[in-house]
C-alpha cells in the first residue's frame, strides 16, 4: 500500500477530477489523502458532506473563512501577500509563488512534510509545488485539468507570470512520473508545446452508478412540461463564460423555453444578468445557488438541454473537456456545446447526443436548441442517445483503471 498526496487549490466540493482520482486509489488499496483550502463557509459546508465518504482522508490545510480573530488575521494576511506579489510582477516582472493561489507556501509545507510516495497537483499553484517537492527528491505527479499557460482571456493573462508557468509546465511534463489530462486534443497540443511525449487522457467523466441516487424530484422548473428547459451551470455566474452568446440568442428561439443558469451570483452578477436579457424573456430566466456535489446530477436531470459554451479563443478552452458537457450527458440530456475542439472530440462521433455550434453565432445556437426541443418526441430519442453514449463510452468505470494504472506505473520508477 503507497503513500498518495492529493493536492488542490480549493474545497473539495469545487474539484470533483480529483475526488474520483482520489476513491479510484483508496478503491486499489493506497492510502490517499488530499490537501486543500477553504476559502467560504459554503465550500466548507459542501467539504463536511463528501468527508463522510471515508475511503480516503481530506484535509483543509490552507483556512481563509473570517471565522474567530485568527482565522480574520490568517485570511487578511494571505491575502495581502497576494496583492504585494501582483504589484511587484506588475511593476517589476518579480515571480512569487503567492502569483499562483492563496497559501501555495504552506500547501508545500505540509505536502513536504507528508513525505507521500507519490504527490500528484492539479491547480497552477501545484505546479510550483511539486517542482518544489521533485528537487527535495520525492515523486510528483501533475493531472492538466487545464493548460496552465493559456488559460484566461488575454485581458486578464498580461498581467499573469506567463514565462514561469511555462517553465514549470515543461519541466514537470519531462520529469514527473505521472501525468494526466482531460483530452486528447490537449494532450497532443502540450505533447507538441513542449516535445514530449503526451500525458495519458482520462476524461471528466462520471460514474454511471451515480444515476442510482437521482432523486427525481423537479426543484428548478416552474413550468412543469409546458416549455422546454435550458441548463447551463459553472462555479460562478457572469461574464466571459459563454452566456453572452445564449442571451444573444434567445430572442431567436421558437420554442417555448425557460432558463436556469447554477453558479455563484453578486448584485453586480444580477444587474449586468438585468442588462443582457430581453424584457419579454426575464420571466422565464432562473438562477439557482451551487448544490452539493451528490445533488448537482438530480438538478441537472430534471431539465431537457443542457448548454457548454466554451470559448475557442481561449486556447485552454478549445482544448480541454469541461466536466459539464460530461455531467449533461450522464443526466440524460442532450448538449448544445460550442465547437472548441476538446468538445468535437465527442460530439462528432456522437450526433444524435448533442449538436455542435459556433462560438460567435446566435442564429446557428438558436437554430440548434429548436432542432433539439421543437419535436417532445424526437428530444426523447435524443435524451436516450445521450444516456446512452454517457453509460456505455465515458463513464467513470472506465476511466478509473487508467487514473490507477497511471499511479502504479509511477510508484514503481525510482
Amino acid at each position: 500500500m503507497a503513500k498518495i498526496l492529493i493536492l488542490i487549490a480549493g474545497p473539495l466540493s469545487s474539484a470533483p477530477r480529483p475526488q474520483k482520482e482520489a476513491l479510484a486509489l483508496a478503491a486499489a488499496g493506497h492510502a490517499v489523502t488530499i490537501f486543500g483550502v477553504w476559502s467560504t463557509t459554503t465550500g466548507a459546508r459542501h467539504d463536511f458532506l463528501l468527508m463522510r465518504q471515508g475511503l480516503w482522508h481530506f484535509q483543509p490545510v490552507v483556512d481563509l473563512r473570517p471565522i474567530g480573530w485568527r482565522g480574520r488575521v490568517t485570511g487578511s494576511w494571505l491575502r495581502l501577500n497576494t496583492r504585494l506579489a501582483r504589484t511587484l510582477h506588475r511593476r517589476g516582472g518579480w515571480f512569487s509563488p503567492e502569483l499562483l493561489g492563496y497559501g501555495v507556501r504552506r500547501l508545500r509545507a505540509c505536502a513536504l512534510a507528508e513525505r507521500a510516495d507519490l504527490t500528484i497537483v492539479h491547480a497552477e499553484g501545484g505546479l510550483w509545488i511539486a517542482e518544489q517537492l521533485r528537487a527535495a527528491g520525492l515523486r510528483v505527479g501533475v493531472d492538466f485539468e487545464d493548460w496552465f499557460a493559456e488559460d484566461l482571456p488575454e485581458a486578464a493573462r498580461a498581467q499573469r507570470p506567463l514565462a514561469r508557468l511555462r517553465e514549470l509546465e515543461g519541466s514537470l511534463l519531462r520529469h514527473a512520473r505521472y501525468r494526466l489530462t482531460t483530452s486528447h486534443a490537449l494532450a497532443e497540443a502540450l505533447a507538441a508545446r513542449y516535445g514530449v511525449a503526451p500525458p495519458r487522457v482520462v476524461y471528466n467523466v462520471f460514474p454511471a452508478s451515480d444515476r442510482a441516487g437521482l432523486d427525481h424530484q423537479s426543484l428548478d422548473r416552474r413550468h412543469g412540461r409546458q416549455r422546454v428547459s435550458l441548463h447551463w451551470f459553472s462555479q460562478s455566474l457572469g461574464p466571459g463564460r459563454g452566456l453572452e452568446l445564449l442571451f444573444a440568442a434567445l430572442p431567436r428561439v421558437r420554442t417555448p423555453v425557460e432558463i436556469h443558469l447554477r453558479g455563484e451570483t453578486s448584485p453586480a452578477t444580477h444587474s449586468w444578468l438585468e442588462a443582457q436579457v430581453p424584457p419579454d424573456l426575464r420571466p422565464h430566466l432562473y438562477t439557482h445557488a451551487l448544490v452539493p456535489n451528490q445533488a448537482l446530477l438530480s438538478r441537472i436531470a430534471e431539465h431537457d438541454i443542457g448548454l457548454s459554451l466554451d470559448t475557442p479563443t481561449i486556447r485552454s478552452r478549445d482544448l480541454t473537456i469541461t466536466n459539464k458537457l460530461f455531467q449533461y450527458l450522464l443526466a440524460g440530456l442532450p448538449v448544445v456545446a460550442t465547437a472548441t475542439r476538446g468538445q468535437r472530440e465527442i460530439l462528432d462521433a456522437a450526433p444524435t447526443a448533442g449538436r455542435l455550434v459556433s462560438a460567435n453565432d446566435p442564429k446557428e445556437l438558436a437554430r440548434a436548441i429548436d432542432d433539439l426541443a421543437r419535436d417532445p418526441a424526437r428530444l426523447v430519442q435524443h435524451k436516450a442517445a445521450a444516456l446512452t453514449l454517457a453509460t456505455t463510452r465515458y463513464c467513470w468505470e472506465q476511466q478509473a483503471p487508467v487514473v490507477v494504472a497511471a499511479a502504479e506505473e509511477a510508484l514503481r520508477q525510482p
